[in-house]
């Protein structure tokens, strides 16, 4: 069975307001379970794809620094 990991995921999402999709990301964080990092990958190329050189310095910032500081 093939499965598009990526439409599933944004399909899943597509009806959430910003509430939601918040509640179901602090969730899948707070529940440190490894079976959602393809579901936030997912959600971190949407975010890395639609946006520009400034806040891509800025998330690349972030990253470095808390990869540093765990």
């Amino acid at each position: 069975m093939n499965i598009d990991i990526r439409s599933y995921i944004i399909n899943n999402f597509k009806d959430d307001d910003k509430d939601m999709l918040k509640e179901s990301i602090q969730d899948s964080i707070k529940d440190n379970d490894e079976e959602v990092l393809p579901g936030m990958g997912v959600l971190f190329e949407l975010l890395w794809n639609n946006s520009n050189d400034s806040l891509k310095e800025e998330v690349l910032d972030i990253l470095i620094n808390s990869i540093k500081n765990s």
